[in-house]
């Protein structure tokens, strides 16, 4: 329909005088942003399905009325809203291959849930907290599967009806001040926390939640006293690699990503070389490798040979040598103190961040715009509607009401 209204405006605008053309303008900007059209967009882009005859006269009225953000919280009250735009909003954040074909989990559910909650967003990467579904006849959650939130899926069981807020301490066995929101939900340990050195865990999160990868946080500036044993310092002989490229991801990285020291992923490789039947991990107090008597992961020493004089992890503190150089423009609380022990307090300090909050933003406005912001009103746009999300005690669904208004008339 638009882009026949779009022929015969062309068609139409070449026969006019200038007052005609002015007075097609008109017209036509009220047939294309008419209250109507504005809640039919707004609800095709909030819910993903078109509204009900009653919904959109419902959402036109308050449309009518001034009142968009009533018009988007109509259409966020769908079960579609839920069940497919954040779901396929948020699956690619659970997974290395950050595809959106993926089965519900709990990482995902428990963004869902924390956002229909209307919570403090940044929540989502440190409180105790998981969300399961109440309805019947599902399997139980497990930390060795993920069958419960597939049979979620599997049955068609409403997400926004039947989404509990419990605490993850209570069903995964972690101790209360070991969970980490996501980072440390089943799923995230699955995809994340599997072989390799805990690296991957900080990286994903970094570019799941501040929407920056390491080449964005590069700084070759910066001490490399924590980069580990396993990093070359001359990597094909030529130490001028290291000192011009490997110790600007390292020197930041590796004294955050101490945080997650205590953490691995367990399953029995013969039986389960995927590792779909695992569970998360947490070397508790008092469970010390015979070797050194630390409650490290071994992963954390892998190829210690290396470069030998390197960094030995012997706890989970973290130090956040970020906030000074390039990147203290993320934006760091200044109330928090930079440096800690564990995930739940290093997860404060990245969710706490400007970058955390502008990023969150910038993905609802891709998904609810269709498009990244493009220009200088997109990215003045995008701060406001940052602002008021800080305003609003960093509810998302805030997000989606600001960025639906904006991209209304699009």
């Amino acid at each position: 329909m638009i882009n026949t209204n779009s022929r015969l405006f062309t068609q139409a605008a070449r026969c006019l005088p200038y007052a005609g053309l002015a007075a097609l303008l008109a017209f036509s900007s009220a047939s294309y942003a008419g209250s109507r059209e504005q809640a039919l967009q707004i609800h095709n882009r909030i819910a993903g399905v078109p509204p009900t005859e009653t919904v959109l006269a419902q959402m036109s009225a308050e449309i009518e009325a001034g009142q968009v953000a009533s018009a988007v919280r109509i259409a966020m009250d769908n079960e579609a809203f839920y069940s497919v735009t954040l779901k396929n909003m948020v699956t690619p954040w659970t997974n290395r291959d950050r595809t959106v074909f993926a089965p519900l989990n709990d990482y995902t559910a428990t963004v869902i849930g924390l956002v229909r909650d209307e919570a403090d967003f940044r929540s989502a990467l440190y409180d105790d907290v998981i969300y399961t579904s109440s309805a019947a006849g599902l399997p139980a959650y497990s930390n060795s599967n993920n069958s419960h939130y597939e049979a979620i899926e599997n049955q068609g069981v409403s997400l926004k009806d039947t989404l509990v807020r419990r605490t993850q301490s209570s069903v995964n066995g972690l101790p209360a001040d070991a969970t980490s929101g996501v980072i440390t939900s089943r799923a995230a340990a699955k995809a994340f926390f599997i072989a390799g050195t805990n690296r991957a865990m900080f990286r994903f999160t970094l570019i799941n939640h501040l929407c920056r990868d390491l080449e964005q946080v590069h700084d070759t500036s910066l001490t490399p006293d924590f980069v580990r044993q396993d990093v070359s310092r001359s990597p094909g002989g030529d130490s001028r690699v290291f000192l011009n490229n490997c110790v600007g991801c390292h020197n930041g990285m590796d004294p955050l990503a101490k945080a997650y020291a205590y953490y691995d992923y367990e399953f029995d490789v013969d039986a389960d070389p995927d590792g779909l039947n695992g569970s998360i991990h947490y070397n508790t107090e008092g469970t010390l490798d015979p070797d050194t008597e630390s409650r490290v992961e071994k992963k954390y020493r892998i190829n210690s040979n290396t470069f030998k004089y390197g960094y030995v992890t012997t706890n989970d503190d973290w130090q956040n040598y970020w906030r000074q150089g390039m990147n203290v423009h993320l934006g760091w609380d200044s109330s928090l103190p930079g440096s800690g022990t564990g995930a739940k307090s290093m997860n404060r300090e990245l969710a706490h961040s400007q970058a955390f909050a502008s990023c969150q933003v910038e993905k609802v406005f891709q998904n609810v715009c269709l498009r990244k912001p493009a220009d200088s009103t997109d990215r003045s746009k995008v701060s406001e509607i940052t602002a008021n999300f800080a305003a609003s005690g960093y509810k998302l669904t805030q997000v989606f009401i600001d960025t639906a208004d904006y991209c209304k008339g699009e």
